[in-house]
């Protein structure tokens, strides 16, 4: 609300009534406080029958407590017109912690306060008529209601605002819990209960397949992506992990790709949900690659996408092993044209073509490929009718071409 200023802290309407009719309508108002403040308690409860009842020491209902206290700060400050009038800030505190645990707006809490400070003012005003209060000086004290109200409402606010973030926090810790165990690489036993019982304490609906996505902080400082609640997302991390339920659900990728917007990093192939670490070790596996500048950056990408680098580019100490012996007749020609030969034998792999096909491939002559066959056929001899042998071949040099070792594929 609007801070106002406040109503009899200057020259006013209120601080010409005469003082023996102020100290009377402060006598009468102190007098009715018990009783306005059952009233308040009971339009209260009438209108928000889900506030809970909470008792005292002596059995008397807390709100009770506040809301006549409250009044009989408010009515000595009338009588007195010094300072500002200040309740001890525990009850409404309290109040607002309160509604904050059990859900409910901020809206609704200051309604409840509107309401209140509508029935002390329909009291006040009846006592003013008895004691002849002039009407201007009433209009002020209605004004001087309404900043103090703003003051407790500024009391409960802060309750409801320390509600909110331990909420949000021990949301937090269990959704990390969850997660870790979604993503232990063992379990013990059958997890599902586990899952169920931890997925449960946050409102988390146990999807039947997950893809777990590991995210590369931009250069510059970001916010935590709006991924929405049904995606379990821990920042704590160096590179954040989330959980996506469902992946392949209508939207989801649009809504992911919208979130995500900034981000690079890799979304895991959907498994079960007792497997959601394979995934995360896919996405990982992708992001390493893509630290390496060997797969995409700048975006969040599917590993399902990108299964051929993920495969071929994954056991790196084989496949060089691989490489060595399999392009070993390639090791004695010049760079260039161990290159070509390695381009050509590639496109003849992958195409089980002729000449012409092979030469459409990569954009030469077909006679150029003619010769360049009859020199692999020299170089590998009978080797390179073997089934197996061909295999070897077409996977080495897979893997070189994406790593770019191979050069331009056409030329």
């Amino acid at each position: 609300m609007p801070a106002r200023s406040t109503a009899l802290s200057t020259r006013s309407a209120w601080l010409d009534v005469p003082r023996l009719k102020v100290r009377r309508f402060a006598a009468i108002a102190m007098s009715e406080a018990p009783d306005l403040a059952e009233e308040i308690l009971r339009e209260i409860r009438r209108e928000y029958p889900h506030l809970p009842v909470v008792l005292d020491e002596s059995g008397e209902p807390m709100a009770m407590v506040g809301i006549r206290r409250a009044i009989e700060v408010f009515v000595q400050y009338l009588e007195t017109a010094e300072g500002r009038p200040t309740v001890p800030p525990g009850v409404f505190q309290d109040f607002g912690r309160g509604e904050g645990l059990n859900g409910r707006s901020l809206d609704s809490l200051q309604a409840i306060y509107r309401m209140g400070v509508r029935l002390a003012w329909r009291r006040f005003a009846e006592i003013g008529q008895r004691v002849e209060i002039p009407p201007p000086a009433m209009y002020e004290l209605v004004d001087a209601g309404y900043e103090y109200l703003d003051g407790l409402v500024d009391q409960s606010v802060r309750g409801y605002a320390e509600a909110a973030a331990r909420q949000a926090g021990e949301r937090l810790r269990l959704q990390r819990r969850l997660m870790e165990l979604l993503l232990a690489e063992h379990h013990r036993g059958d997890p599902a209960d586990a899952f169920a019982e931890r997925a449960a304490r946050i409102g988390w609906p146990l999807p039947e397949k997950v893809a777990v996505g590991v995210l590369l902080r931009p250069a510059r400082e970001a916010m935590a992506p709006a991924v929405g609640q049904g995606v379990l997302l821990d920042m704590e991390f160096e590179q954040p992990r989330m959980v996506v339920p469902e992946p392949a659900a209508a939207g989801r990728p649009e809504l992911l790709g919208r979130a995500l917007t900034g981000w690079s990093g890799a979304i895991g192939p959907p498994v079960p949900l007792v497997d959601a670490a394979k995934s995360l070790r896919w996405a990982e596996a992708a992001v390493r690659l893509m630290e390496r500048r060997l797969l995409p950056c700048g975006d969040v990408l599917y590993c399902t996408e990108h299964t051929e680098a993920l495969v071929l580019l994954q056991p790196e100490e084989l496949l060089d092993d691989l490489a060595l012996r399999c392009l070993a007749p390639l090791a004695h020609r010049g760079p260039t044209h161990a290159r070509r030969l390695a381009q050509t034998l590639l496109a003849w792999l992958e195409t089980r073509g002729g000449a012409p096909e092979v030469a459409a491939r990569l954009g030469v002559h077909p006679q150029t490929v003619r010769y360049r066959l009859r020199q692999i056929r020299e170089l590998w001899g009978d080797e390179i009718d073997d089934p197996d042998r061909r295999f070897e071949l077409e996977l080495v040099l897979r893997a070189q071409r994406l790593r770019g070792r191979l050069g331009e594929v056409r030329g």
